[in-house]
This record gives structure tokens, C-alpha cells and sequence, in this order.
């Protein structure tokens, strides 16, 4: 079958799939800014969940989760993995081409969502 033929609808569930998880988004979007090291991207994405105020999620990202997280997003081919030396040394990781890819592409995606939360925020505030 030609990629022309495959349903609009069998490709959303295709990118849907990709961004399962509860975390998947913030890893990717953390690793946006750059190739980082395990322990230190774990902590970024904590930090920004807690400057949030715990919106998207009620916990920190434990590093079993992230661990589980990291290794399907480099099975999907989103994520690259760099480590030096042996077992026990630092683990590095950073978006792949088409894990950038998919987030310039979901960027209009979350300037949709932002517009209807505000429009939705606003439709609330003039119904009081």
C-alpha cells in the first residue's frame, strides 16, 4: 500500500500511539532543549512539572518510569541514547530527527489547545 493510501484516520492513531504515556510529552519536550544525561533530565522535567503547579501530572517522575519511557521512545525512533564506558557510567539522550520532527508538528496541535482553554476560560468568566 502507498503512504497516499493510508487513511487520514490510521495516521492519527499512529501518532496517537507514539505519544502514549503518561510522561511522553515531557520527555520529548525536555529533551528539545538539547541532549541531556538521565539523572538530569529527570530532574528537569520534575522542576518544570512543579513551576507548573503539578498540572499534567500529581507525582515526580520516578526513574523506573522514565527508564521505561526513554526506551519505548527509542524503539519508536524518537530518542537517541549516548553512553560512555561501562555499565554503570552516564547515559545521555536527545531527540531524534523525527522525534524533533513530531514536535514541530504538534506545536499547532498545543496552540489549538491553548486558544480553546483561554476561549473557554473566557466563556466561563462571562457566564457568571
Amino acid at each position: 500500500m502507498a503512504d497516499w493510501d493510508v487513511p487520514y484516520r490510521q495516521s492519527v492513531y499512529e501518532v496517537l500511539a507514539l505519544l502514549r504515556g503518561d510522561w511522553t510529552v515531557a520527555v520529548l519536550a525536555t529533551l528539545a532543549l538539547g541532549e541531556l544525561e538521565f539523572t538530569k533530565l529527570r530532574n528537569e522535567v520534575n522542576e518544570t512539572e512543579e513551576r507548573s503547579g503539578w498540572t499534567a501530572h500529581s507525582k515526580p517522575l520516578t526513574a523506573r518510569t522514565l527508564t521505561d519511557t526513554l526506551r519505548r521512545l527509542e524503539q519508536d525512533g524518537l530518542v537517541e541514547r549516548r553512553a560512555e564506558g561501562s555499565a554503570f557510567s552516564n547515559v545521555w539522550y536527545k531527540l531524534s530527527p523525527d522525534g524533533r520532527a513530531l514536535l514541530r508538528a504538534l506545536r499547532p496541535l498545543a496552540t489549538w489547545a491553548q486558544q480553546r482553554r483561554d476561549q473557554t476560560r473566557a466563556d466561563s468568566r462571562g457566564h457568571r
